[in-house]
């Protein structure tokens, strides 16, 4: 079994600095959370389950070059991942993004997203609605 390859890895900074337990990483195909010193938790996002991506600069972050990326998912387990204060967040959210779009035509997901979501019907439901709407026609 290869190593990992990871496009990008960071940590949790505090004023700008990596003294933190919580790592962060991104490969093509997933997304990382590792946090704990002694008893460690890893977390990981699939990038195709990713829905939307958030940047969220404060002031105090603005000064030390740091900033938190919001990575909301469909995944059942974190439908929620904040990357908090990680350096160069512009960049690392454009990485993301670019790898989320990868890894969705590679899955070729494009389709499913107008059925679903918080917007949309559900499946069930646009089913149900194609199955009326023939039987009237």
């Amino acid at each position: 079994m290869e190593p990992i390859q990871y496009l990008w890895k960071d940590r949790k900074r505090f004023f700008g600095l990596p003294l933190s337990f919580t790592q962060y990483r991104l490969s093509e195909d997933r997304l990382f959370c590792e946090t704990g010193f002694l008893n460690v938790k890893s977390d990981e996002v699939l990038l195709y389950r990713v829905r939307d991506l958030r940047l969220t600069i404060s002031l105090g972050q603005r000064i030390f070059g740091v900033g938190t990326v919001c990575v909301v998912s469909s995944d059942k387990s974190i439908p929620h991942l904040d990357l908090k204060n990680v350096k160069d967040p512009r960049t690392v959210k454009e990485l993301i993004h670019q790898n989320v779009e990868a890894s969705k035509d590679k899955r070729r997901m494009r389709a499913t997203e107008l059925l679903g979501g918080e917007d949309g019907p559900d499946c069930q439901e646009y089913s149900e609605n194609l199955a009326l709407e023939e039987e009237e026609t």
